[in-house]
């Protein structure tokens, strides 16, 4: 199946380079792109992409803002695409709410074109992007900044998953992947899909994304933690 993409990023250059690199991948097509994040809404919610590969900043509306409105339509519209946050180091804070707000992760914009081509990939299939060490480093460096959670909030909903849900968690949130997790626990690779299935049922979350910010939020994984 053809993943349908469309680039919203305020650089031109930027856009068609991205395009003319997707465009290439015969399981990839663009179609549409944008110059700040009103556009690209409007653009979304008439070709129905896939994935949205989404600039940070941008004039007009920026990309959490439109992130936000693609993630959490109005009443009325029914396509939620999946969004693939573009950043660079010094946008922290946008990264962090950006995957609160439900997106599927980020990729940096100097990142190498393979590594553009894998996400597009990677989100379009309903993974979230966070192998890369340095998305565990900003979710813990945010986690460290936030407050502690309320009594009775994340901590106490941890109540409701198995001893084996709750270690799956923990390890999602240190950054391993489906196939690390079954290594580390001695498990095949689609049991361990299986009860990530389920800790996402459980708690309500809306993807891999969601349950780390979760894990962190929840008492689960300190900051720091190995």
């Amino acid at each position: 199946m053809t993943i349908r993409v469309i680039i919203v990023d305020d650089q031109a250059m930027v856009r068609a380079g991205f395009a003319a690199l997707l465009a290439a991948q015969s399981d990839i097509d663009v179609v549409g792109e944008a110059p700040d994040g009103r556009r690209g809404i409007e653009v979304s919610r008439t070709v129905h992409p896939d994935v949205v590969l989404m600039d940070v900043r941008m004039p007009e509306m920026d990309g959490l803002a439109a992130a936000r409105e693609l993630l959490s339509p109005p009443v009325g519209v029914v396509h939620r695409p999946k969004v693939l946050m573009l950043t660079t180091f010094d946008v922290d804070d946008y990264v962090h709410e950006a995957l609160r707000a439900g997106a599927s992760g980020f990729l940096l914009k100097d990142a190498p074109p393979a590594d553009l081509i894998a996400a597009v990939r990677v989100v379009a299939a309903g993974d979230a992007l966070l192998a890369p060490s340095v998305t565990r480093r900003l979710i813990a460096d945010f986690a460290r900044r936030r407050p502690a959670a309320p009594a009775g909030g994340p901590a106490l909903r941890l109540n409701g998953l198995t001893p084996r849900e709750t270690e799956v968690l923990e390890l999602i949130a240190r950054g391993l992947s489906n196939q690390e997790i079954a290594a580390r626990l001695v498990l095949a690779e689609q049991t361990v899909k299986t009860h990530i299935g389920r800790v996402l049922a459980k708690l309500g979350l809306r993807d891999r994304a969601q349950a780390v910010i979760f894990a962190y939020e929840s008492g689960l994984v300190a900051p720091g933690d190995a």
